[in-house]
């Protein structure tokens, strides 16, 4: 699973960031954490706003901050 943190790393980009480790680390396995600070390439997935979390291409939150909790919810489906 391919999981991108979107954001230009800003406090909450990096707390999301976090977040998703914690999470990735939680539900074990394999998983690439990539960060993407580029605004082009954030341009790219047309969200309005950051920190974005986006799961094998396709966006799953975007402009929040979302807790461990959430982010194992959206990585276990």
């Amino acid at each position: 699973m391919k999981i991108e943190i979107l954001g230009t790393g800003c406090s909450k980009c990096k707390a999301l960031e976090e977040a998703t480790s914690k999470a990735v680390a939680r539900i074990g396995g394999f998983h690439e954490i990539v960060k993407v600070e580029d605004m082009i390439e954030i341009m790219n997935y047309q969200i309005m706003s950051t920190p974005a979390l986006v799961v094998d291409g396709e966006v799953k939150s975007a402009g929040k901050l979302l807790s461990v909790d959430d982010i194992v919810k959206i990585l276990s489906k």
